[in-house]
């Protein structure tokens, strides 16, 4: 491990050379972008957008445009991680690797989009997405690289660019008056009414817009864990990759929003193919969202969020029965048990509060019913977060951030039962299991460097990895190089 350290190192740094390289061009564009800033911007309707000017130093590599029709935008994430040896009494087909280890994930992703109204606009995104992570994404229930390519049923996935995201937004207004929305990827209007309905039709991912906190949800900027970033219990609809085919409608007001999606889900657990038959497969995802001062002059958001998963699913019970009656007779097999038509369902909260302006909490609950197999996201039936993030305005560093969080991670009697005679999901499986919760605690420093580039340093400490208490404790230092163009 120590040889590759190094190495990983030098590459991330090369990365950052490179990018340094292009002041000059920006320079040029944000000079550019400023000699037509005082133009008046075009009027539409009771939308006005202008061109924003600010001395505040720009968070992109290359500014961007307020009042153009079009976006186009790209980002670099690279985490490297490592883990020294740690003990093992004993180890499974599907147990994080008790040897010394190290790892590097990247994605690069092309994000573009086009406002064909002042209601209507469509969004592409493209992305490459390589590296399996420490571990080989396996033998955590809370995983520590968000961005780490799971493999499927053993075989790695393509190294290829795939789309990532295409969808149709459109808004229906209920009201003349407007509020301020920030332009990005995922929206293009700078402005949206006060009141109305949002429908979403494509490709994208349901975290998206299910269960984000101000706090915890980028593992860009943010941390890095599965479990601190999502809520665990939240089994959502997705792919291999995190994506899935989708139709959310949102109603919006002014201090309170809810939204429901129809999502497809994959046809085996973990898999990189949908089921395109919604009679059979599929998932329906609620969240109502409150936003309020619950403390004087201090923002605040409540989230309740629930789904429920049709699919080809098996059920632990039957599994641990199918073994102990000699159906089965190496270990219980849950893949022996799928039957069409069964589900999943789960709830989780979410909560958010600023206590200052530099600072504020938050924290996540979650619970699932625990009878069928965990199926597109982790192995999760019970969770409770609590987190703190720090603004660098505190330490006059303003676009630096840090943070901290714990999370304990279980699972149902039944899904503990399975894994303790020795069966294997699609993450977990040690041959056995001496249960205790997963207690996982995360600290991160994120450091803005000069435009849009970031460092980060990331530190996690796994107690009882996968469940069970003969393994670990894991300690895993991360490095992260982030770039936005």
């Amino acid at each position: 491990m120590r040889s590759l350290v190094p190495q990983r190192v030098l590459q991330i740094l090369c990365a950052l050379a490179l990018c340094l390289a292009a002041p000059r061009l920006a320079r040029a564009q944000d000079d550019s972008q400023n000699n037509s800033a005082d133009k008046p911007a075009p009027q539409a309707d009771s939308q006005q957008t202008t061109e924003q000017v600010s001395d505040d130093e720009p968070l992109t590599m290359f500014p961007h445009s307020e009042t153009s029709r079009w976006w186009v935008s790209a980002q670099a994430n690279v985490i490297f991680q490592a883990h020294p040896a740690f003990y093992a009494k004993y180890s499974g087909p599907n147990s994080f690797s008790a040897p010394g280890q190290s790892s590097t994930t990247h994605i690069l992703t092309l994000y573009t989009g086009y406002e064909l109204t002042q209601t209507t606009e469509v969004l592409f995104d493209y992305e490459n997405a390589t590296g399996g992570g420490i571990g080989g994404a396996v033998g955590l229930a809370g995983y520590t690289d968000l961005d780490a390519v799971r493999t499927v049923q053993g075989i790695p996935l393509s190294k290829a660019p795939y789309v990532a995201r295409l969808m149709i937004h459109q808004i229906i207004p209920l009201s003349h008056d407007r509020t301020e929305s920030e332009r990005g990827p995922l929206n293009l209007f700078t402005s949206l009414p006060a009141r109305r309905i949002e429908f979403r039709v494509g490709k994208y991912s349901l975290v998206d817009f299910f269960d984000l906190n101000t706090g915890g949800s980028d593992s860009h900027l943010q941390f890095m864990n599965w479990t601190v970033d999502n809520n665990g219990v939240y089994d959502y609809a997705a792919n291999t990759r995190g994506y899935t085919d989708a139709a959310l409608i949102e109603y919006d007001d002014r201090s309170w929003s809810v939204r429901f999606a129809e999502a497809m889900m994959p046809k085996v657990a973990n898999g990189i193919n949908l089921d395109a038959d919604l009679a059979r497969a599929r998932s329906e995802n609620f969240e109502g969202e409150y936003r309020h001062n619950f403390l004087p002059g201090r923002a605040g958001v409540i989230r309740l969020m629930s789904y429920l998963n049709h699919a080809n699913m098996g059920n632990y019970r039957e599994a641990i029965n199918e073994f102990l009656d000699g159906e089965t007779p190496t270990r219980p097999s849950i893949v022996d048990t799928r039957r069409q038509g069964r589900h999943k369902y789960g709830f989780g909260l979410n909560a958010e509060q600023d206590l200052t302006q530099k600072f504020g909490v938050f924290g996540r609950l979650g619970w699932s019913d625990g009878r069928n197999e965990s199926f597109a996201y982790t192995e999760v039936d019970r969770t409770a977060e609590a987190g703190a993030y720090f603004k660098g305005e505190w330490w006059r560093r303003k676009y630096d951030r840090a943070g901290v969080a714990f999370v304990a991670n279980g699972i149902s009697g039944d899904h503990a039962r399975y894994l303790q005679l020795g069966g294997l999901g699609f993450l977990l499986g040690d041959g056995g299991l001496t249960y205790a919760a997963e207690k996982i605690e995360e600290t991160y420093y994120t450091l803005h460097v000069w435009r849009g580039i970031f460092t980060a340093f990331d530190l996690q400490h796994i107690n009882d990895p996968g469940y069970n208490q003969v393994r670990g404790p894991i300690l895993v230092p991360s490095l992260r190089a982030h770039i936005d163009f």
